[in-house]
């Protein structure tokens, strides 16, 4: 029997599917230039054709520089930070899950405090502040996004281990001698995992409109390397004369938000699914 495809299945392939041809496909093609400037041919609009015959399916920006080469190297970059933090996260947050839920008592509530604390400092202006401190660049975006997305990782793999450690299998393993290591690898973590899709797939699509928040405000992805957040900023005193400057990034933003978002639906889908079952 063919297993059926759900309508959030099918708009986040699709979706995803675009970002994908934008990252992956447009940097192979012969006209790929995200750097190259010609003033000659500066805010020309979709399907524009420079004085030297030049097309430029999505027109150029400020200093003539293709548009859509601009968009797939931004969101190769986007991309790379949203791996990189949800990389840091999960291992962070579901490291400490599992001792705070496994050993309870005093570890688990120094472990807990410290994510109320990061809970009741608002994330954005947490982010502004330490990324003024250590200054923006790629590696420092990835690392400080995922500092501070632990907390949700961090919380449902607590929940879960508390729920499993009174189990039968873990008590038997206990029982013949097991060290807690062993217990947490072996019986713990395999079961944790799982769900860390679920909450990874909502998280990187948060991380992605952070980091463009934050390269709207000047502190993100610097210049030359461009942003999705970045581009908007600049595009939006083009806005009467060259709206594309600033629609066409916020739409790419969109899609690859929206397509995890679907995905993240998906998997919460299947996994009641499999709970029910």
């Amino acid at each position: 029997m063919k297993a059926r495809i759900s309508l959030s299945q099918a708009v986040a392939i699709t979706l995803l599917a675009l970002v994908a041809v934008l990252v992956v496909v447009v940097p192979m093609l012969p006209g790929y230039a995200p750097y190259h400037q010609d003033l000659g041919a500066a805010l020309l609009p979709i399907g524009g054709t420079s004085f030297d015959g030049r097309f430029f399916l999505l027109g150029t920006d400020t200093l003539g520089r293709d548009m859509l080469s601009r968009l797939a190297l931004a969101g190769q970059v986007s991309t790379l930070i949203g791996l990189g933090a949800v990389a840091v996260s999960l291992v962070l947050g579901v490291v400490l899950g599992l001792v705070a839920g496994y050993f309870r008592g005093p570890v688990e509530v120094f472990i807990m405090g410290l994510a109320d604390l990061q809970l009741s400092i608002p994330r954005v202006l947490l982010l502004i502040a330490v990324t003024a401190i250590v200054g923006p660049s790629v590696v420092n975006l990835a690392i400080i996004l995922g500092l501070s997305s632990w907390v949700a990782y961090g919380r449902v793999a607590r929940g879960m281990t508390l729920s499993l450690r009174e189990r039968e299998f873990i008590l038997s393993a206990r029982v013949q001698g097991a060290s807690a290591t062993w217990n947490i690898r072996q019986h713990l973590l395999p079961n944790v995992l799982p769900q860390m899709l679920i909450v990874g797939s909502y998280e990187f699509g948060m991380i992605i409109v952070l980091e463009a928040s934050l390269s709207y405000l000047g502190l993100g992805v610097q210049p030359p390397l461009p942003s999705w957040g970045m581009m908007v900023a600049e595009g939006q005193n083009y806005l009467a004369m060259a709206p594309h400057l600033g629609l066409l990034p916020s739409i790419a933003l969109f899609i690859l938000v929206a397509g995890f978002q679907f995905l993240s639906q998906t998997f919460t889908k299947e996994n009641d699914l499999e709970m029910v079952a």
